[in-house]
């Protein structure tokens, strides 16, 4: 008797590894979320763990496409930076290496003029 099995799959074969966010990372985000849901401007948000991109997506409100995009993609680390701010249709409104200086686009939307 003769057994043939596939070899494209291995009996100890391991699930697909997700990009996610580290908690150092999380809380720069959750800083500014929570900065901009004081202003009112944000309501909602979602974290999304795929297997090349880890995005946190903020929602004006709940059923709408998302306002902005966080993404964390470990492939560009060495090239164009591997986090990236994108808007509403998909443009890429900053990238870089650093979390904190990527924010800094959307933390802009804080800054207000005062009426005296």
């Amino acid at each position: 008797m003769t057994i043939h099995t596939d070899p494209a799959v291995t009996p100890f074969e391991r699930a697909p590894e997700q990009v996610a966010f580290h908690r150092t990372e999380l809380s720069v985000i959750l800083s500014l979320y929570g900065r901009m849901v004081a202003a009112g401007e944000w309501r909602d948000y979602r974290i999304s763990c795929l297997r090349e991109v880890a995005v946190f997506s903020v929602f004006r409100r709940t059923a709408e496409i998302p306002l902005y995009r966080i993404e964390k993609r470990p492939r560009l680390r060495s090239k164009q930076g591997m986090y990236a701010v994108m808007g509403t249709g998909g443009q890429v409104l900053r990238r870089g290496h650093d979390l904190k200086a990527v924010l800094r686009v959307l933390e802009r939307k804080l800054i207000r003029a005062v009426d005296d």
